[in-house]
């Protein structure tokens, strides 16, 4: 039996770490959106508190079934009425720390899935930090 490398047509996070990611082969060090589609979208936030409902209605103006939203460096919600535009397009969300997502991103976009990732990428020297 010969064994093959999966190959993907979406964008592809080929790595990560504080305060960025690798897609394909360029290093992006600030919030982005990207589709299995292959739309990549700077996403204007730097930081958790910077979010406002009008990030995630421009989440549901995407073309995808579910959007996975990486929240930084811990586990965060946004509150629900914020979600409700993609309610109303009946797009899902799921929410996890942003390494997770990057993770669970590659998954689905490899399986076919028409997924979106709005990826948090906090800056500054509290970036992540749980509050004291």
């Amino acid at each position: 039996m010969k064994f093959q490398p999966d190959r993907s047509s979406s964008q592809t996070i080929s790595g990560y770490g504080p305060g960025w990611i690798g897609v394909d082969a360029d290093r992006i060090t600030h919030s982005v959106v990207l589709t299995s589609g292959g739309v990549r979208i700077d996403w204007n936030c730097a930081r958790y508190e910077d979010l406002t409902p009008a990030h995630f209605a421009q989440l549901a103006e995407l073309d995808c079934e579910l959007v996975i939203f990486g929240s930084g460096g811990r586990n965060r919600f946004p509150p629900p009425a914020w979600l409700q535009p993609l309610m109303a397009r009946r797009i899902g969300l799921e929410t996890m720390d942003t390494q997770a997502a990057c993770r669970t991103y590659n998954i689905l976009s490899g399986e076919g899935r028409n997924v979106a990732a709005a990826l948090l990428l906090e800056t500054g020297p509290q970036a992540g930090a749980a509050p004291a």
